[in-house]
């Protein structure tokens, strides 16, 4: 939890929404490709071998619908710091993925917009996923949500009540 020493810059509402909305964005645009072809996405999660052949089906079909969820939770302030924190597990588990094969010296797709993006696994994409997982990591930290569809009671206020 943040307490009331913090800058109030890192919890002014309107940069807490201005990363809300990137990082919700490139969800939701990353799980509509791969929802609109499961079947490039299956076939990106086999090349990394990491995952049994018979969770890939699966697996291909729950990720981008969770993404989906995530995104949108993100972007309203809907159960922000869970989404974010769900956001910022999945970024972290594929960008473990991706050094895995990077260092293992895979040449492949990386499956992050499904065909649409076509992105190639690498370091740069290594760091474009720790520059979102600072901003997921950012959300979590500072869920300040006073501007979505679900705010919540100012902490702060209910700390002096309490």
């Amino acid at each position: 939890m943040v307490n009331m020493k913090t800058p109030s810059v890192l919890n002014n509402p309107v940069l807490v929404a201005a990363a809300r909305l990137v990082l919700g964005m490139v969800f939701l645009v990353a799980a509509v490709a791969k929802i609109a072809d499961p079947d490039t996405f299956a076939k990106s999660i086999i090349g990394y071998e990491m995952l049994p052949y018979g969770l890939t089906n699966l697996v291909a079909l729950f990720i981008p619908w969770l993404e989906v969820i995530c995104g949108l939770f993100v972007i309203f302030g809907v159960r922000l710091r869970v989404s974010a924190g769900l956001i910022l597990g999945m970024l972290l588990v594929f960008t473990t993925a991706i050094v895995i094969a990077v260092l293992q010296g895979k040449e492949l797709s990386c499956g992050c917009f499904g065909d649409a993006g076509d992105a190639k696994i690498g370091w740069p994409k290594v760091l474009e996923n720790v520059g979102l997982i600072l901003l997921a990591l950012y959300i979590v930290l500072f869920p300040n949500d006073r501007i979505g569809l679900v705010p919540q009671p100012d902490s702060h206020a209910q700390q002096a009540a309490g």
